[in-house]
């Protein structure tokens, strides 16, 4: 199995698995990278996958279900702009021999879903250095050994999370948590490319975090040479990602030296959040 990140508009990644004959999406905001992935691969597209009904997660679904005639599921607590199988928590499905279970994370929109897909034998990802800036073709992939992947839309981020459009800090913190309770070698397949800037942030949040200064430097590295710092895993983000630690006493005593209202685990989240909201 391969696992291909298609950039899209400015900062957009539109995920796709296939075996070489079949393949799937994520949340395809503009139909065109996917089209042009089908052809330069020979695939059949047989399933698109949204997590949330942001338009540049589901733009490109009219065009991509009329073209090929593919299957849309997404998230059942949601009003979306075309027909599709609606999934909630817990619900699970099968497809080009992988297991999904959907994961409620409301937050950034309130019946916002995360696709997870547990250990499934062999997949894989672009070679290191293989990948090119937003407009390029996506090339073949290399052997990443069937690690777990969750698809977690505007959820978690690389060193962020989703702003709070439709859900509450309260939401989004449990929502995190169930995130971050998944196996560490989870493989982060999220929506956007906004790892650096969030960075920026956490280095602010946890100047002395060393695991944050190295990861910092390794996709700081990665961006230079136009590669995706994607995707990540779970047991990265628990190490450097500000909203997964925002119980940790360095985090939250940042927060209480912000806010005198920061005195329990939401109320520094928010916080935290808000403090993201006016970051520079």
């Amino acid at each position: 199995m391969t696992l291909l990140p298609l950039p899209a508009f400015d900062d957009n990644y539109i995920w796709m698995l296939h075996d070489g004959r079949q393949a799937l999406v994520v949340d395809p905001g503009d139909e065109q990278p996917v089209l042009q992935a089908l052809q330069a691969h020979g695939l059949q597209l047989k399933a698109i996958l949204v997590t949330h009904h942001h338009a540049d997660h589901v733009g490109g679904v009219a065009a991509l279900r009329a073209a090929t005639d593919a299957t849309v599921y997404g998230p059942a607590g949601e009003t979306m702009p075309e027909p599709l199988q609606r999934y909630a928590d817990g619900d699970t499905l099968d497809l080009l021999g992988l297991h999904f279970t959907v994961l409620d994370v409301p937050g950034h929109t309130a019946g916002h879903i995360a696709w997870y897909c547990g250990p499934h034998g062999t997949a894989s990802l672009p070679p290191e250095g293989a990948q090119p800036a937003w407009g390029g073709p996506a090339p073949a992939g290399a052997d990443c050994d069937g690690q777990p992947l969750l698809f977690c839309g505007d959820t978690l981020f690389s060193g962020g999370c989703g702003r709070l459009f439709e859900g509450t800090p309260a939401q989004m913190l449990a929502s995190l948590d169930k995130l971050a309770a998944l196996p560490g070698n989870t493989r982060v397949c999220c929506a956007h490319e906004y790892t650096l800037s969030n960075l920026r942030f956490a280095r602010a949040v946890e100047p002395d975090n060393t695991a944050l200064q190295d990861y910092s430097r390794q996709c700081e590295a990665l961006r230079a040479r136009q590669l995706p710092t994607l995707p990540s895993t779970i047991a990265v983000e628990r190490d450097i990602n500000p909203f997964l630690r925002s119980r940790q006493p360095a985090v939250a005593r940042a927060m209480q030296a912000r806010s005198a209202a920061a005195d329990n685990d939401v109320s520094v989240f928010a916080t935290l959040r808000e403090w993201k909201n006016q970051f520079k």
